[in-house]
């Protein structure tokens, strides 16, 4: 993986056969007000990083390839795309590597070689961890800030593809989560995510809505898909990182959030598979538009 250091490899083989997520049925009504009053208070909800290993595309099992490159990527993934934000602590150690299926040394090392890059930290005590310090690696330890036509020329033409396979596979997903029974948990992680996506922070304001899209991709039931939204999520985020905020184009974006979010909760997949897809197109359109 470019820009994280080079540690100890050596292959590594499952250690444990992993737990799918439970998919837990609920009563499907329409809108983000009846998700809230379906979920109860959002405050009687525990944060999923306090007890468990958020359900993360990225946490899924480790296949094929040199177990410690690939568990670096995870974990770089998940700190990329805002799974795990700056302050926030890495999932428990031992849960983290059965979600994984990788074993602890090869956790263990792959924490330290990014430690190493800027990205984590280590803290001791009762109320210690492993810590995001970054989402950038450490000066001297590879990256950079290129604007955005020179990503888009590195790109090239893989930059159109990324954009044609994430329109088809995002409304795939808010179809897929609409069609779907969602337990009371995952509608309030959804009108959650939506109301965290209205940040207009510049410097958090891409963060919350890659967790967003990522929260439809969970809930769509679909791991695989989840695992691609990632992984294209990821493609397209220095790039979306690097476009100016402009307020009037995140009004239209939030509105549509809305939308797509609404008609997940309502039941309604070909609504919310419309929506999705002219939301993608408007992002596609915007960045031909910048880098033109």
């Amino acid at each position: 993986m470019a820009g994280a250091p080079v540690g100890t490899r050596h292959p590594d083989r499952t250690v444990e056969k992993g737990r799918p997520m439970p998919i837990n049925a609920g009563t499907a009504e329409s809108g983000v007000a009846a998700a809230r009053a379906a979920s109860g208070e959002a405050a009687s909800i525990p944060d999923a990083n306090a007890t468990a290993v958020p359900a993360f595309p990225v946490w899924r099992p480790v296949r094929g390839g040199n177990a410690f490159e690939i568990t670096v990527a995870r974990l770089v993934q998940a700190i990329k795309l805002g799974m795990v934000r700056v302050g926030e602590r890495l999932p428990a150690e031992r849960e983290l590597a059965e979600r994984l299926q990788v074993s602890r040394v090869t956790l263990r090392e792959a924490i330290a070689a990014l430690r190493d890059a800027g990205y984590l930290e280590s803290r001791r005590g009762r109320s210690g961890g492993t810590f995001v310090l970054s989402a950038l690696p450490a000066r001297g330890a590879g990256g950079g800030s290129p604007d955005a036509g020179e990503l888009a020329r590195e790109m090239g033409d893989r930059l159109p593809d990324a954009l044609d396979f994430r329109r088809v596979l995002e409304s795939g997903a808010a179809a897929l989560a609409a069609n779907r029974s969602l337990s009371a948990t995952e509608r309030q992680h959804l009108v959650g995510a939506l109301a965290a996506s209205r940040d207009r922070d510049p410097v958090t304001r891409r963060v919350t809505d890659s967790r967003l899209h990522l929260a439809v991709a969970a809930a769509s039931g679909s791991p695989s898909l989840a695992a691609a939204i990632a992984d294209v999520q990821l493609t397209l985020d220095r790039l979306l990182a690097a476009i100016p905020v402009i307020a009037r184009n995140l009004d239209h974006s939030d509105a549509q959030h809305t939308r797509i979010i609404d008609a997940i909760l309502a039941g309604d997949p070909n609504g919310a598979r419309l929506v999705m897809e002219e939301h993608c197109d408007g992002t596609a359109e915007l960045l031909r538009g910048l880098l033109a």
